[in-house]
């Protein structure tokens, strides 16, 4: 894939702006031909939420001191002319700071106090309440400002030992991760605990989110980070530096916090920084890329990596060669290729995943409306041929198909009483799902986790604690997906016996796919397992740190379990919405066939201009047909670049 990441990603936001218009059209377009009943209009709403709010994280850690920090800057603010992110030697980024934009709230940059970490609630709880964190207004028309503003994550305090303890980052268990002693005996920590900036960024305004993350010490402190934002980031960046290679330290953060997925391999990206280290005047330029290049396979070689995803560059010289356009420095520097592969890597995924993704909604939202559209060319097809049977037909036997009718529509009305007790036990049935996968479940589950952590002497079994509630958690989902498969097959009985009596074409929706939130808890299980096996059975002895980290995997145990909810709810609206559009159907088709007998038994050319009504009323059907499929063809094979205007133009002209 060509271009580097700034294009696919301008590319990817067209695309995504360019859906979100189409898919509004086709809303407004299914209202005006009656089309959206509540299942539709459902499958509509989240497509077009998927869209809006799709985020691409990229992750950038690093142990300190290996230009992070001044990689963002060549990547992505290059355009400033200057450095925005804090780059200067040492430690620059002293808490993780997250960079993305939320048109809801002003340009800023606002800081949690270090001191949230002995309170109970998590990170994300964290960020339902704005007056707690120190908020920075920006301009970001004003590059000085910016930077000068971004330096405060950089910030530190110096606190006694007792303090830096309970707050993370001191253990008298492991001496030699301490932090060094001032002459005061005191302890550096970071002043801020999180930092969220909000700047209206090209990219950023298009869902790209930036973490940006401190060094080792920093990150196991915080276990939200490790187990909840880098495992969900789209791509991680590790950055090393070229003239030390994997240090020991830079091993430890691979191997304790950078989970490789096989399938997802190519999202891991590691950036061999500060290459022109290596430019030695002493050195050809041939001896100087063998240099770089056994570096590259060895680093590859110790982290596990196929060798293009080791990636050698310079962020200085590239940042420098992007402020004063410099064509051969940037060449030079390397940093295009990084850009290619980020590219490749996270836009590739992310469009392959979100197109997947759109695909299978549209072709679900294809069926869900093109069913309303069979209703009425099945009604008409009945009307028609009731019709021609009464052609040459005298008054009495007119009036007795009118008579037949009318009880016809009686039988119909007291059947209704009984469609209805069906959907009562549908009902109840479902409420026992919704309870298994609802928020009082899980937090019973991280109640009764809390409190096995909070046994004496835990720390061997911490693990075993962890396993039993992943274990009933799964089996959790596997009862609810028993439990659905028994409405499914409800579902299909009643509605086949609902078709042979009443001529309906109901067809069971789709049954929910439970198995796949089990493979998220796997993954989190797995996040949290890793966490646990590095050396932090000392910190969970702490009540405190043990009661964060079970908050950090309830946050992100309930997006996947409101996941699973959203899934089961669109699958009994799906079944609902149908009954309810063919119950309708049917009662407008008995008004209908009424009228018609009415028009026919009052002049002898009503038959013929009913039936010559009913022909056009077809190809009409036929028409709308033929533009639903149009319609959602084009919303599946949107091209990326393509200009909207003229797309709008042809569907408003529909």
């Amino acid at each position: 894939m060509g271009g580097s990441f700034n294009d696919q990603f301008d590319q990817h936001g067209a695309w995504r702006r360019e859906f979100a218009l189409r898919l509004k059209l086709l809303s407004e377009w299914l209202k005006d031909h009656e089309l959206l009943d509540a299942a539709v209009e459902e499958r509509l709403r989240r497509l077009e939420t998927q869209m809006r709010s799709d985020k691409v994280m990229v992750a950038f850690v690093a142990e300190f001191s290996r230009g992070k920090s001044e990689l963002i800057n060549a990547i992505f603010f290059a355009g400033y002319k200057r450095r925005i992110m804090p780059a200067s030697a040492g430690r620059t980024t002293m808490c993780p700071t997250e960079l993305g934009y939320d048109s809801d709230v002003p340009p800023c940059l606002r800081l949690l106090p270090i001191e949230t970490r002995l309170q109970p609630q998590a990170l994300m709880e964290w960020r339902a309440v704005p007056e707690k964190w120190t908020r920075i207004d920006l301009d970001v028309n004003d590059p000085a400002q910016l930077a000068k503003a971004f330096e405060k994550v950089a910030e530190v305090r110096h606190v006694s030992k007792d303090e830096a303890k309970a707050l993370g980052f001191w253990h008298d268990d492991s001496p030699n991760d301490n932090p060094m002693l001032n002459a005061q005996g005191e302890v550096e920590v970071p002043r801020w605990r999180h930092a969220l900036i909000n700047i209206a960024h090209p990219l950023l305004k298009q869902g790209l989110v930036i973490l940006d993350t401190p060094g080792l010490n920093a990150i196991g402190a915080e276990p939200e980070l490790t187990v909840n934002l880098i495992p969900q980031a789209h791509a991680v960046v590790f950055i090393l530096a070229a003239d030390t290679g994997v240090t020991k330290s830079d091993l430890s953060i691979w191997r304790e916090h950078l989970i490789t997925e096989t399938e997802n391999v190519d999202s891991r990206l590691v950036v061999l920084n500060k290459i022109d280290t290596m430019w030695d005047s002493l050195s050809t330029p041939v001896q100087v890329q063998a240099q770089i290049e056994r570096q590259r396979s060895v680093s590859a070689e110790i982290l596990g990596l196929p060798r293009d995803q080791v990636i050698p560059v310079s962020a200085q010289k590239g940042l420098v060669a992007k402020v004063n356009d410099d064509a051969q420095l940037l060449e030079a520097s390397n940093l295009p290729s990084l850009e290619r592969a980020l590219s490749h890597g996270v836009m590739g995924q992310r469009r392959k995943i979100l197109r997947s993704a759109v695909a299978a909604g549209i072709g679900d939202l294809r069926v869900e409306a093109g069913r309303a559209i069979n209703i009425r060319r099945r009604d008409l097809a009945e009307q028609m041929q009731e019709l021609k049977g009464l052609r040459g037909k005298n008054t009495s036997v007119i009036k007795h198909m009118r008579s037949r009718i009318e009880q016809e529509q009686v039988d119909f009305d007291v059947s209704g009483a009984r469609i209805h007790a069906v959907r009562s036990v549908h009902l109840k049935l479902l409420r026992d799902v919704f309870t298994l996968l609802g928020t009082s479940t899980l937090k019973s589950e991280m109640a009764e986790l809390t409190t096995a952590l909070r046994q004496p002497g835990i720390k061997l079994g911490v693990k075993k604690a962890y396993s039993s509630t992943f274990e009933r958690l799964r089996k959790g989902l596997q009862t609810a997906q028993s439990t659905s498969g028994e409405i499914q097959s409800m579902l299909t009985g009643t509605f086949r016996q609902l078709n042979a009596e009443y001529g309906f074409s109901l067809q069971a929706p789709r049954e929910p796919d439970l198995a796949r939130y089990e493979r998220d808890l796997d993954l989190v299980e797995r996040s949290h397992m890793q966490y646990l096996g590095v050396g932090n059975t000392f910190r969970l002895a702490q009540p405190e740190f043990a009661d964060r980290l079970v908050r950090a995997l309830a946050t992100r145990l309930r997006v996947v379990y409101e996941s699973a909810l959203g899934e089961v709810e669109l699958w009994n609206k799906s079944a609902a919405a149908q009954l309810d559009a063919q119950l309708r159907e049917r009662r407008r088709n008995f008004g209908r066939r009424i009228e018609a007998i009415e028009r026919i038994q009052q002049a002898a050319t009503g038959l013929d201009d009913r039936i010559a009504e009913i022909e056009a009323q077809g190809v009409v059907i036929d028409e709308l047909d033929a533009k639903l499929t149009e319609l959602t063809d084009h919303l599946v094979t949107i091209p990326a670049a393509e200009g909207a205007a003229n797309d709008s133009a042809a569907l408003q002209s529909a």
